[in-house]
């Protein structure tokens, strides 16, 4: 299937490791332009220059999300470096607290993830409406998770922002709809990789008295599908979401978690 994404320019935020390089690759695949964007350009780099070597091409901004100035200036780098944006891909985002209740949460660590998951999307999303809404169209994919969609004990902060996002996005949807802008939710449940396998799959481990291949499999079991989630099973939902094959699609959440959300 022609998806329709060669040429377009995307903004990727949090592109350096795990699901925002696996997310990176996949546009690029794609034949995407690609603006990629965070804190540490210096991690970016490696990621950036695989792509230059796929034949992709690929500018390195540096932006904390946070910072609304700084994502203002992330829109005004990719238009003054490809001239419009097509698509933007919201990847970073934190976990916070970990197994705290939400009386053990402090103030400060329940505003910093709200901050970064929430408002830092807030803000890529508003810097690159403008642009979006000149050209005639666009499409914005956020990353959210399904502890926004089932809640989680031990990490109600992290649920809470995952929660809001989705509201920021159906409202944005709304809103952005009738300027021809898709905007939809990518919800990874857990997904396989370095912090998968070294600490929540060894945390099960100790806390059962089981070995951790038993414990991987444990995990895999409470899947419909019996089977953990990769990084690049969360970038191809994000490419569909981006590509012409989604232009009738806004405003859902896209739960890829192998039918966890949904048991």
């Amino acid at each position: 299937m022609e998806l329709g994404l060669k040429e377009r320019v995307a903004v990727i935020t949090g592109p350096a490791k795990g699901m925002g390089a696996a997310v990176t690759r996949a546009f690029a695949e794609e034949g995407c332009r690609l603006v990629l964007a965070g804190r540490d350009t210096a991690a970016i780099e490696p990621v950036a220059q695989d792509m230059r070597e796929r034949g992709a091409q690929v500018v390195v901004v540096p932006c904390d999300v946070t910072r609304q100035a700084d994502c203002t200036a992330l829109a005004d780098a990719a238009l003054k470096a490809f001239g419009r944006i097509d698509v933007l891909v919201n990847v970073a985002g934190g976990s916070g607290p970990i197994g705290k209740t939400g009386w053990e949460t402090s103030e400060d660590e329940f505003n910093e993830i709200v901050t970064l998951n929430m408002t830092g999307c807030f803000n890529t999303m508003r810097a690159v409406m403008p642009a979006m809404i000149e050209q005639g169209g666009g499409r914005i994919v956020n990353v959210g998770g399904t502890f926004g969609m089932r809640g989680r004990a031990g990490r109600m902060a992290y649920s809470a922002s995952k929660w809001g996002l989705r509201g920021i996005t159906k409202s944005f949807a709304l809103e952005a709809g009738p300027h021809n802008v898709n905007v939809n939710c990518v919800a990874p449940g857990m997904v396989d990789g370095p912090r998968f396998r070294t600490k929540v799959v060894p945390e099960m481990a100790a806390r059962l008295g089981i070995g951790e291949d038993e414990a991987f499999r444990r995990h895999a079991e409470d899947y419909a599908l019996r089977r953990v989630s990769t990084d690049a099973d969360v970038a191809h939902a994000c490419v569909f979401l981006a590509s012409d094959a989604a232009r009738q699609i806004t405003g859902v959440d896209l739960p890829v978690d192998g039918g966890w959300a949904m048991l």
